[in-house]
């Protein structure tokens, strides 16, 4: 009967995917059965493979690729030397991996690869396999992939391999021949040097033959609790030393397939509602109080991403103790459990965010790093708040360090593949925090409604498929009526960054002149606050040309609409019909949402920022 509602969910899950599916955008389809044979005692397994490929594209495919991820752990790979050249290497790899020993390299070997039955040729080229077709992929046809491989687990360095330094047995991510996906842009081959990654939808059927003395925990759904001796939990059955079994995992509608396993895990299952299970795989040696600690939180953190930006899809998702920092994959996260309870909670709730961007949107990360990283990063700063008011001001964190990069002259446009990056610190400013600032930003541009809407539209929308920027870019627009290939063209595609200042405030007969001026090369609209003395407020929102409209906002009592900024003109002149005696200050964007690089000039009188009156004063 479990086996029977399992292909009804696939099925239904399939079906469902089909018919929302964007009608001008295709997408490849993979179907994979791998059954393993795991040998504890060398650190190696053997498998096969069975990959049904269905070809949606209007292309006739005449070669396909594989990603061979482990053969990266090897001394003289890309990885390798990049890790050793960059100026700012990742202390995790640094030149481990060209000090490496034969039997600590990680490495993946075809034995044999065939189509419909055909042997096929096939070239290992670093970390992909490049084949030769036996016939081609004709466009809206099926085709079947039979691969047996032998594989070795790396020692741990990133992400994947064995005994890690919280002693993890193994981590098994990027640990499979994994075809390479195929999209309106073509194919996207690329060496693994150790940043995103980008995959086909499809569903998993996996078998692992293991040791008995492992608990594994995995992407997908349990399917063989009764046969290993595998209750709600925990083990409920003893296995005889030496003896092996075989776990069964069915993960339906993701694009990649994870799994761990070690001899100490405990397992802890915690439910978020009656359609949605948590679970948690940690070691009990230490710091086990703390794992019991952050799983409430992790459970709050499901029901505000449900709420706040769509609902999870799946029946379960898994914490598991085993990364080397944390790494996000489909319906599970890898990550390093020995922390602090601050630390814990916070790596679970932004890697288990991963789920919405990156686990069902299933953006290219690795062309738009920002879109999975940064939106992530943005999410986690609201739900943070949540758990933890302290963190109200989460979000400056990234304005700050965004500010940081683009005043220090190594800034990168956010069109930058996440590989080509000249230092590590740009690529993860600029997903990471710039990432955050973006969708921060894009609320002050549109309304804070109007992102919301938005983001929960996007989702919606665009879960199971690939979007791009331009997706979601259509997607405000159509949510707020306003055009917004400026902003996208300027802080996503290069480096200009937004500096506004009070030039001038003179006193007329019986009102106040005010000249701003634009000092950075990126236009945006504004909001001028005005703080009089009286104690009321009154915004003054100056909206740009080139966005065809205004956005419409309540976050303040009082708005005045000024006529329209066009982006070339350096400065803007307004007046207000009342008395310098008046006005207490002047402000450029008191929400402090626009990322303005040099903020000292936005107040007026200047000495204002001085006065510890104002200091961390909200607007009303």
């Amino acid at each position: 009967m479990k086996k029977l509602l399992a292909v009804v969910f696939i099925s239904v899950f399939y079906y469902n995917h089909q018919v929302t599916a964007q009608s001008d955008r295709w997408q490849q389809r993979a179907k994979y059965q791998m059954n393993i044979d795991f040998d504890a005692l060398k650190h190696q397994y053997k498998g096969s493979q069975k990959l049904v490929y269905t070809n949606n594209s209007p292309d006739t495919l005449t070669k396909v690729f594989y990603h061979l991820y482990l053969n990266a752990f090897q001394p003289g790979s890309q990885m390798d030397v990049r890790s050793r050249m960059i100026s700012d290497p990742d202390p995790r790899v640094k030149d481990r991996i060209s000090k490496l020993s034969p039997s600590e390299i990680g490495y993946e070997k075809i034995i044999s690869l065939k189509q419909n039955g055909k042997a096929l040729k096939y070239e290992v080229v670093g970390t992909v396999l490049e084949v030769t077709l036996a016939e081609k992929i004709l466009p809206k046809t099926q085709h079947t992939f039979d691969l047996e491989f032998e594989a070795q687990v790396p020692v741990q360095i990133r992400r994947t391999g064995r005994d890690n330094s919280e002693g993890i047995d193994y981590s098994m991510a990027q640990w499979y021949p994994k075809m390479c996906e195929y999209d309106y842009e073509g194919w996207h081959s690329n060496p693994y040097i150790a940043r995103e990654f980008y995959g086909i939808w499809g569903d998993f059927d996996v078998k692992i033959t293991l040791d008995a003395s492992y608990m594994v925990a995995a992407s997908g759904y349990l399917q063989n609790p009764d046969k290993i001796g595998y209750g709600y939990g925990k083990k409920v059955v003893e296995h005889k030393a030496g003896e092996k079994l075989t776990w069964h995992f069915i993960a339906p509608e993701v694009h990649d397939f994870m799994w761990a396993a070690d001899r100490d895990y405990q397992h802890d299952v915690v439910k978020v509602d009656d359609n949605l299970d948590l679970n948690f795989f940690y070691q009990t040696d230490t710091l086990a109080n703390v794992w019991k600690q952050m799983e409430p939180y992790a459970v709050k953190s499901f029901k505000i991403m449900n709420e706040k930006f769509g609902r999870y899809p799946y029946k379960q998702y898994s914490v598991i103790q085993g990364g080397d920092g944390g790494m996000e994959y489909p319906m599970a996260t890898l990550i390093m459990g020995h922390q602090s309870f601050g630390g814990l909670v916070g790596v679970t709730v932004h890697e288990s965010i991963h789920s919405w961007f990156q686990g069902v949107l299933g953006t290219n990360e690795s062309k738009y790093s920002w879109m999975d990283e940064g939106f992530t990063t943005y999410a986690e700063n609201l739900v943070m708040a949540e758990l933890f008011p302290s963190r109200l001001e989460a979000q400056r964190t990234s304005n700050s360090s965004y500010r940081f990069l683009a005043k220090s002259g190594t800034e990168e446009p956010m069109t930058t593949h996440a590989d080509h990056y000249n230092t590590n610190r740009a690529y993860s400013i600029a997903s990471y925090s710039k990432g955050a600032v973006f969708l921060n930003q894009l609320g002050y541009i549109i309304g804070k409604e109007k992102l919301e809407s938005g983001m929960k539209r996007y989702f919606n929308e665009w879960k199971f498929k690939h979007p791009n920027p331009t997706d979601l870019k259509r997607i405000m627009e159509k949510e707020s009526g306003l055009e917004l290939d400026w902003y996208w063209e300027d802080f996503v595609g290069t480096t200009k960054t937004i500096d506004y200042g009070i030039k001038e405030v003179t006193p007329g007969a019986g009102k106040v002149d005010i000249v701003l001026e634009r000092i950075g090369q990126m236009p945006m609209p504004l909001d001028i606050v005005v703080s009089y003395k009286d104690g009321t407020q009154e915004n003054f929102y100056i909206p740009l040309e080139i966005m065809r409209g205004e956005k419409k906002e309540s976050i303040y009592t009082k708005t005045t609409l000024l006529a329209d900024w066009g982006w070339t003109y350096p400065e803007y002149s307004f007046y207000i019909e009342r008395n310098l005696a008046d006005i207490e200050r002047i402000v450029i964007d008191p929400s402090l949402r626009m990322a303005d690089i040099n903020p000292d000039n936005n107040t007026y009188p200047t000495i204002l920022k001085e006065n510890p009156r104002f200091k961390g004063e909200k607007m009303k």
